[in-house]
């Protein structure tokens, strides 16, 4: 049921307050009713704080469902049955336009109010609901898992501190008593049978109130038990929250993982354990002074010591947690991930803050510890020193921390002198990217006298021995921690299981949210989703570890993909990412659709599907003389060709070579509609002009990238008669920077196109003729004598006609010379008279 559905069967008095809301015509209530299940879907939170192109896009999104609304009205309509309607939605889009078309975000701060507004009038009427079905007066509600923890920790240490005060009046009965009894015993001789009955008498009844004393604090302490093991229940939930936060966390969510509350948790209750367990040890003491027949100590005291300390042995294993996980330091940090050789750092807490002085804390570590399983996975030696002290609160780190630092991984040998990962070795059970390593801590902890063994794993690690194995590696801790993120589950990828598409789209988001600080939207995932699962995949489609990381049809897999356009944007498109330039993931059919409804053009950016290192494209649209849309791709551009010219530079001076051989930027407008200067302006290259002398000596130029077509070639440019078979992109030239053309060369010096060499050699021909019939030189035949042979001019009317030339540039060396070492030529008239 949604919100707005909800909001309609309230009471009276609520809905007055829901008519408060939309007195005013910030969102006219008729807009929130028909468009209730988009507007509650939407994140306009974000869209209001941080994100003014989110915000444009939903108030976009709203016109355009309003006329959805407003034509069905209208096909339904008999006999102006809907007139009114019809009328006050029509109104109502007008007013939002008219308000909100400059200031988009304003609507969507204003619609997040509202949405907040709503459920707390509903959580109002709920909580009103309740307490007339099942009135409980003076009881506490818990708000929050958080408070009812602190209740329950503040209701604890009240207890024991009314446990402590019992305990006081239970000595002070059993002193009593003890005087009274060996007093008696002195003088029993002394005393008359009357005398003798009445102090027995007052002796038994004092020990009848020692022995019901003890009755109830034992009932007590049983109770506070009980409740202790529904807080132990309580904080191992929230650990358990924080413990997928972290695995969620490393693999690039946004999530917190501070420590600090769930410390201060675990501290409290452990202190409370501890001071109980004191007060039974003073009991303890007490049975030992004063013992009779019955004693409810005798029996249950050992039995009650026996459960709280298996409670506080639980408490301490499950707050002994890996903080940070092994990471080694280097600038693409990807942590679970660690090379044989390289340091690397890794960090354990204790979320017990209570340390005995007399018994300092050693830590031991260890790599898979328990490896009697792993059949055939590799061994590993850790370098430097295996233990470490714990340390409180050390300076700008707070805590019961032990840090590893700067150790190293040193891979065992075999009986052949060599590791998995030398040369010549054979095939282990898994590839050295699939297998899975855990590093333990060990802790013998000791406080007032309580000691136990304490240890924590991490995640699970990949160890490789080769920067090339990064990318694989990563894949399988996606992969692993996606499904377990148990550090005993090591041979994992023996069997790896399938995942469904909902799994796996968050995953990916949080690569780009990782390293753009922008994740995928819906639409990026859908199309992704497609380019996996086929075009007809749901949510619950399933993707198998082999379609997610082995190499397919195109030689790379679809994660290596995914991870070279990671790097392209960290290395060179981030801000373009950021600020929502980039559409990114989008089918060739999705481009086209989208392309075809927008003027002459408008264009796009794409990632290329071909390209495995990450590879970036743009497409734009133009229309022949009888109106049909023409689609042109260029070659996309890699980290290579972007990192000597940046992207936004390449589409201000992108020119197009057309037909007529007139060269013009065909880039006019970003998709939707957004001019191109007033898209890229702020991430082009400033260009200043040096101090030059009085005398400019030379033209301005500057590199730009052009691309040409045939007169004669189709849409799909060709190369040797074949079309592309990926993208379908115009061809840019990615070498010869200085004139932007792609053109033939011979042994690296350019050469023309056929047209324009024909063209040359006419003319060179005609003026050669002239001058030459023109000069008085007894070696030239007369003008009536045998003329010059005509040139061959058709000798290369077709690029299949150039002959071969089977030279090397050391054969001819002054073939094989630089375009600036060649000498100027030099020619005036004199040298013709």
């Amino acid at each position: 049921m949604s919100q707005w559905q909800q909001i309609q069967k309230l009471d009276g008095r609520y809905l007055d307050q829901v008519h408060d809301l939309y007195s005013e015509d910030c969102l006219p209530m008729e807009v929130r009713e028909y468009l209730a299940y988009w507007i509650e879907e939407q994140n306009w939170s974000l869209a209001a704080q941080s994100d003014p192109s989110q915000a444009c896009r939903l108030f976009h999104t709203m016109l355009g469902l309003l006329d959805d609304q407003l034509g069905r009205l209208v096909l339904g309509e008999e006999n102006n049955s809907n007139m009114v309607l019809k009328h006050n939605l029509r109104r109502s889009k007008l007013n939002l336009q008219a308000k909100y078309q400059d200031q988009p975000e304003q609507l969507a701060n204003f619609i997040d109010g509202l949405l907040r507004d709503e459920q707390a009038i509903l959580a109002e009427a709920l909580a009103a609901s309740r307490a007339q079905v099942e009135p409980s007066p003076g009881a506490s509600v818990a708000l929050n898992p958080h408070h009812n923890i602190e209740g329950r920790l503040m209701d604890m240490r009240r207890t024991i501190q009314g446990l402590k005060c019992s305990v006081g009046q239970l000595e002070d009965l059993q002193d009593a008593f003890d005087f009274r009894y060996k007093t008696h015993q002195m003088l029993v001789s002394t005393y008359t049978p009357e005398v003798k009955t009445r102090r027995e008498r007052e002796l038994k009844d004092m020990l009848n109130n020692v022995n019901r004393c003890r009755k109830e604090l034992l009932d007590r302490i049983r109770e506070l038990l009980g409740r202790s093991d529904t807080l132990r229940d309580f904080l191992l939930a929230e650990l358990a929250v924080w413990q997928d936060c972290q695995r969620r966390a490393c693999i690039g969510d946004n999530c917190d993982t501070s420590l600090t509350e769930l410390e201060k948790w675990f501290t409290e209750s452990a202190e409370n354990l501890f001071y109980l367990l004191l007060l039974l040890r003073t009991l303890e003491e007490l049975r030992q002074k004063v013992s009779y027949e019955g004693d409810p100590l005798r029996v249950q005291l050992p039995q009650q010591e026996k459960r709280l300390k298996e409670q506080i042995s639980c408490l301490l294993k499950s707050a002994f947690v890996v903080e940070i996980q092994p990471s080694m330091p280097l600038p693409n940090r990807r942590p679970l991930v660690l090379r044989t050789s390289n340091k690397f750092s890794v960090r354990a807490r204790l979320l017990v803050k209570l340390l005995d002085r007399n018994h300092p804390m050693e830590v031991k570590i260890e790599i898979d510890r328990n490896a009697a399983n792993l059949e055939r996975f590799r061994r590993f030696n850790i370098l430097s020193s295996t233990t470490k002290t714990m340390v409180m609160d050390r300076p700008q780190v707070e805590g019961l921390i032990c840090d590893f630092k700067y150790i190293m991984l040193k891979e065992q040998k075999n009986a052949l002198g060599k590791g998995k990962g030398g040369k010549g070795l054979g095939e282990g059970l898994l590839p050295v990217t699939e297998e899975l390593h855990t590093i333990t801590f060990i802790l013998d902890y000791c406080y007032q006298d309580f000691t136990c063994q304490l240890q924590t794993s991490t995640l699970p690690v990949v160890v490789i021995s080769n920067t090339n194995q990064m990318s694989s590696a990563w894949a399988s801790i996606l992969w692993c921690l996606m499904f377990s993120p148990n550090p005993t589950n090591q041979p994992f990828f023996c069997n790896p299981p399938a995942a469904t598409w909902d799994q796996l789209s968050p995953v990916l988001s949080w690569q780009f949210l990782a390293a753009t600080d922008r994740g995928l939207n819906t639409d990026q995932l859908k199309m992704l989703r497609e380019k996996l699962c086929g075009p007809n995949a749901t949510p619950q489609s399933t993707v198998t570890w082999a379609q997610f990381a082995k190499p397919t049809s195109y030689l790379f897999s679809f994660w290596t993909w995914i991870d070279g356009i990671l790097l392209l944007i960290k290395e060179h498109l981030l801000q373009l990412w950021k600020n929502d330039l980039i559409m990114g993931f989008v089918s060739r059919k999705r481009e086209r659709s989208l392309l075809k409804k927008k003027r002459a053009g408008t264009f796009l950016l794409r990632f290329s599907e071909s390209t495995a290192n990450g590879g970036i494209t743009f497409t734009w649209v133009d229309f022949d003389d009888t109106g049909s849309p023409k689609f042109q791709s260029v070659e996309p551009y890699t980290c290579s060709e972007l990192k000597y010219l940046a992207l936004p530079d390449i589409i201000h001076d992108y020119h197009f070579l057309a037909v007529e051989e007139k060269t013009e930027n065909p880039l006019k407008y970003l998709y939707p509609d957004t001019p191109r200067d007033a898209a890229f302006s702020p991430y082009y290259s400033e260009r200043r002009e040096a101090d030059l002398p009085e005398e400019r000596r030379y033209l301005n130029r500057r590199l730009i990238r052009v691309s040409s077509q045939q007169q004669e070639e189709a849409q799909v440019p060709r190369l040797n008669g074949s079309a592309f078979a990926d993208d379908e992109h115009l061809n840019h030239d990615a070498a010869g920077l200085e004139h932007g053309l792609q053109v033939p060369r011979l042994n690296g010096l350019p050469l023309a196109d056929n047209e324009h060499l024909n063209n040359d050699l006419v003319g060179l021909a005609r003026s050669l003729q002239g001058l030459l019939s023109n000069r008085q030189d007894p070696f030239l035949p007369l003008p009536g004598d045998d003329q010059l042979p005509p040139l061959p001019i058709q000798l290369f009317e077709a690029p299949d006609d150039i002959p071969e030339l089977n030279v090397m540039p050391h054969e001819i060396p002054e073939l094989n010379v630089m375009a600036d070492e060649i000498p100027e030529l030099n020619v005036d008239e004199s040298d013709f008279q």
